[in-house]
């Protein structure tokens, strides 16, 4: 089986949406987007232990934290946490087992088939076109598909919460249940039928000393469940063997205190004349005084002292935590396990990240992941990628990372990477090249430390910089980042050669497409930055080892334009260098080139919403190196 939708109604911070999930599906999406929200959901439905909860959910768990109605009894009013998911690429086993609650899935639409394209999705005619060999019948819409639901609900006469699964279709036929029950007119969806989904999730938190106990519900728990239903009742034979352990009969010292005391209570209570009439015991011998106490412990490098599991640093208890739960997949059979992951980087080396991610990706029959490292992005194909936004009425909406016809799959693979950052972002600034990122990162850290008023770091404003490779490969990359719901900002040289029609329609994803007057970033800086920075920037490059020397040096008594054209021939002689990023360091905030300033300040109020929202601006320059008419610069 896979997760083919989830949808959400009134959970958490989502008011409503629903995401398409695939074989391999990585959630992106900036905090509090509801990538952690979606892995809950699903653990509501298909989780076998997270009914057990007591509450089931909370007062935080509604949107809003609105789980009141009206009064007691007023079932009309009374808010209701709903999520449905449905589950596809069912076994033949699962379709004679749910044979009278699957319904017709079409892929094309990403949706329930049309009454048109099946006669009638109810129990009897579903559970009828279902083979008694187990064989699909000839379905018109595509497959079958199974939808499960979690509902959840405020009971004020029990002033207390209540939630439960259900298989989500067919109605009853109304009369045929208490309307005022929840879920009344579905059938339960229980923990017996969701063995048969395989759902496994593992949260960043759940590191915690219960997870690696035997505790009920625990992961070790659920490996001793597992197994005893191969070998045999595990607690019984532990029970068995720890029948014979007394601490009195082979320890002198425990003997002698069991002694003293028998003889004491022998003047009080009648009591058998053995020795034996008393014991010291490990626990007191029962299946529950057994999950308290027993523990596993290991021995992790450096070192060979055994430790219980607890007591394992961060990363090395995230890494068992995934260990345990392959081993539970295991049991249950191969590509059969919808396995759930949030952020596996947590205190992992990038290593262990993108060999943890790959064992998922190869044994699970689906793998749900959601992370913000970029070692993790990488392991994933475009299309493998789901992107998260939610607005500010809690709307939760998906997309698919589509590279279009501009973007090839190469270009992609070469600059995973710097797309994985950009994933994660919630502005881009494609620029031409890597000495332009460089010196744009650098103007930011300027302004940052200058304290510049309403201005915020793109750390903290979540922009990064592109490298498009060139400045006719600027324009592409516009509608692949538009596509994910990022602003989009492009900036290069004044072009040699205009744009195409085509270049010119991908450039309109921009919402702010800037060439700068210049035909180079070398020209921009030697043109802007005064005189005195360019003299303090040569004489600092001047002490490197990689000084470009064939460009001369600096001599003391030099005009300003010999400066300026002296700074222009090192930058360019050491292009793709930390020169052009030096020279940036050089300046103060007042001292920075204006046309760089200018462009920083107006993508900083687009994505800080301190200037109001406007159309996309396309700023034109002529081919010479003099400023636009109507550049910042003029204005």
């Amino acid at each position: 089986m896979k997760v083919r939708r989830v949808s959400v109604s009134n959970f958490r911070g989502v008011r409503s949406g629903s995401v398409l999930l695939d074989t391999r599906s990585l959630l992106v999406g900036g905090n509090a987007v509801g990538k952690s929200t979606v892995c809950e959901a699903l653990d509501l439905v298909l989780g076998l232990e997270r009914l057990y909860r007591r509450p089931v959910i909370d007062e935080y768990d509604f949107h809003q934290a609105l789980y009141r109605g009206g009064e007691p009894g007023d079932t009309d009013s009374r808010p209701e946490v709903r999520i449905e998911v449905v589950l596809t690429d069912l076994s033949a086993e699962a379709q004679r087992r749910f044979a009278g609650h699957v319904r017709p899935w079409s892929a094309e639409l990403n949706d329930f088939a049309p009454p048109a394209d099946m006669a009638d999705a109810s129990s009897d005619v579903t559970a009828a076109a279902v083979g008694a060999d187990g064989q699909d019948a000839d379905l018109a819409a595509g497959e079958w598909c199974l939808p499960g639901v979690f509902l959840g609900r405020f009971n004020p006469d029990e002033d207390d919460f209540e939630g439960s699964t259900f298989f989500a279709h067919p109605q009853r036929a109304e009369g045929d249940y208490d309307p005022e029950e929840l879920g009344g007119g579905l059938a339960p969806f229980r923990r017996e039928d969701k063995r048969y989904c395989g759902y496994l999730y593992l949260r960043p938190n759940r590191t915690g000393s219960r997870a690696l106990s035997f505790g009920r519900g625990s992961l070790i728990d659920t490996i001793v469940r597992l197994e005893s239903d191969q070998a045999g009742s595990l607690w019984t034979s532990a029970l068995d063997q720890l029948d014979g352990i007394d601490l009195a009969a082979s320890t002198p010292g425990f003997g002698k205190i069991r002694t003293e005391i028998l003889d004491r209570v022998r003047k009080f209570l009648a009591v058998p004349d053995d020795d034996t009439a008393m014991g010291v015991r490990p626990s007191e011998l029962t299946r529950e005084h057994l999950r308290e106490v027993l523990r596993m412990f290991i021995a992790a490098r450096p070192g060979v002292y055994p430790v219980p599991f607890s007591r394992l640093s961060t990363g090395a208890l995230n890494v068992l935590v995934f260990a345990l739960l392959t081993y539970i997949a295991d049991l249950r059979g191969p590509g059969s396990v919808i396995f759930a992951m949030e952020e596996p980087e947590i205190a992992l080396p990038p290593h262990t990240q993108r060999r943890m991610v790959d064992f998922v990706a190869k044994t699970m029959g689906q793998a749900i992941v959601t992370s913000h490292s970029p070692y993790v992005i990488e392991r994933f194909a475009p299309e493998e990628i789901v992107v998260l936004n939610r607005d500010d009425t809690g709307t939760l909406s998906s997309s698919a990372v589509t590279l279009g016809g501009h973007v090839r799959s190469r270009n992609y693979r070469a600059q995973r990477r710097q797309f994985a950052e950009a994933i994660l972002a919630n502005g881009v600034l494609v620029a031409e090249g890597g000495t332009e990122v460089a010196v744009y990162l650098a103007v930011a850290d300027v302004l940052d430390a200058a304290g510049t008023p309403a201005y915020e770091h793109p750390d903290v404003a979540g922009l990064t910089v592109f490298d498009a490779g060139s400045d006719s490969s600027v324009p592409k990359y516009g509608p692949v980042f538009a596509a994910m719901g990022k602003a989009v900002f492009g900036t290069h040289d004044t072009l040699k050669t205009p744009y195409t029609a085509d270049q010119e329609k991908q450039a309109e994803s921009f919402t702010i497409h800037h060439q700068i007057p210049y035909l180079g970033m070398e020209d921009l800086l030697a043109s802007e930055v005064s005189p005195t920075v360019l003299r303090k920037f040569l004489s600092a490059a001047a002490t490197r080892d990689d000084y470009p020397h064939e460009a001369g040096k600096l001599a003391e008594d030099a005009e300003e334009e010999q400066v300026r054209a002296l700074a222009k021939a090192v930058l360019k002689a050491r292009k793709a260098t930390d020169y052009a990023p030096l020279l940036i360091t050089e300046c103060s905030a007042a001292e920075l080139p204006p046309t760089l300033v200018t462009l920083m300040l107006r993508i900083n109020a687009h994505l800080t919403a301190k200037a109001p929202a406007a159309e996309p601006e396309t700023q034109a320059s002529p081919a010479s190196g003099q400023p636009a008419a109507g550049s910042p610069d003029e204005a």
